[in-house]
């Protein structure tokens, strides 16, 4: 893009209501919230179990600063690795039940981190048609030979595979697709990465804290084996920052060797590493909030159930579609002039003529808010 044509595609997102704005949060995250100087009952974050402002986190935070300070000030491979990096690794591997994992500053570059670091040249990666594009985008990279199956097809995904002669393989899925809230068929997926020799990347962003006890998507299958790579972030229902990779011990050690993402950066705040451990914690307590969580996740499915608008999710995850960009953002002001974050998505966040609102649910919000929240949605919706 040439600098004298930026201004004119920016009038073109502008016409075909596709221009994205930031808001300013002047708050801590939440359920009620301020942004620009306005307050809102917010349906628009990740924090599923409403840990991003516990005071718990807030004292760890604090006192990881006052023991490590505020930067690490290196790489992990220079001098930025300290104890409370190694205590986080090693709790978070245990949480999980694997031999090892690594920390990383997000879940991007964690993606990008196992995908070009595990297939390059000549080899094979299999990818869901709905994958988040940090997925999308560590594949491109790996330059590996990158295949697309139908969503949640394992049909089409073995047609590929059985196709492939490539060297080494690997399978890349959301373990809870992002605009959908759907779950992908890690059972059946396992089984196919065993049957064809084929490594499994599983990207449990959404699924970490809420789903198997807070242990995950593959806790919740009870899923284990070597090929099996687990990736989850901290920023999400852990209420921190951040991301980590699970798996075996010769993986993780052939990642701090080998992924550009976590050599050539330096290692995130020492402060945010002390308060893995009491994350962990929080999340494995937090059997009421998931129950609550579940609770609404029902209201929403039932009141939404028979609408043009139902999705399929059983997740905190819940899509109102509507179709074109105009009318998503059309509700989106509608709500937002009551008093109701939620703002609409558009492509390419999601597919053409797939516009929605995306309902993201807190352990903190009381059935009566989401009812409010539904009566407004589906009678803007209706106009």
């Amino acid at each position: 893009m040439r600098l004298q044509d930026l201004s004119a595609a920016l009038l073109e997102l502008d016409a075909s209501h596709r221009r994205r704005y930031r808001a300013t949060l002047e708050s801590p995250q939440g359920v009620d919230i301020v942004i620009d100087g306005e307050e809102y009952l917010s349906f628009a974050s990740n924090d599923y179990l409403g840990l991003a402002d516990h005071p718990s986190l807030v004292r760890a935070l604090q006192q990881g600063a006052d023991s490590w300070g505020a930067g690490s000030g290196a790489s992990h491979l220079l001098t930025g690795h300290t104890r409370a990096h190694q205590q986080a690794e090693e709790e978070l591997a245990g949480f999980v039940g694997r031999e090892a994992a690594l920390l990383f500053g997000s879940g991007y570059a964690a993606n990008l981190a196992v995908l070009t670091s595990l297939v390059g040249r000549g080899d094979a990666v299999f990818a869901d048609k709905l994958n988040h594009a940090s997925l999308n985008d560590g594949c491109l990279l790996s330059r590996a030979d990158f295949q697309r199956f139908r969503h949640n097809d394992l049909e089409h995904l073995e047609q590929l595979l059985a196709a492939s002669d490539a060297p080494t393989k690997l399978i890349a899925v959301d373990a809870v697709y992002s605009m959908d809230g759907d779950q992908a068929p890690l059972p059946a997926l396992l089984a196919l990465a065993e049957r064809y020799d084929t490594w499994l990347y599983v990207d449990d962003a959404h699924g970490f804290g809420v789903l198997g006890d807070g242990r995950g998507s593959v806790a919740a299958h009870d899923l284990s084996s070597e090929r099996l790579i687990y990736m989850a972030t901290l920023g999400k229902a852990a209420g921190l920052a951040g991301a980590f990779v699970a798996g075996g011990r010769p993986l993780i050690d052939w990642l701090v060797n080998k992924a550009r993402t976590y050599i050539f950066t330096t290692a995130q705040p020492p402060a945010l590493a002390a308060a893995v451990g009491v994350s962990l914690r929080l999340i494995a307590e937090a059997g009421e909030r998931r129950e609550r969580l579940g609770q609404l996740i029902v209201r929403c499915r039932q009141r939404l159930d028979g609408t043009p608008y139902a999705g399929q999710s059983a997740t905190p995850i819940q899509p109102f579609v509507v179709g074109s960009d105009e009318n998503a953002v059309r509700l989106a002001d509608a709500l937002r002039r009551q008093g109701y974050w939620v703002p609409a998505v558009r492509p390419p966040t999601v597919p053409e003529n797939g516009s929605r609102l995306r309902i993201s649910l807190s352990a903190r919000h009381e059935l009566s808010q989401l009812d409010a929240l539904l009566d407004l949605m589906l009678g803007q919706a209706a106009n």
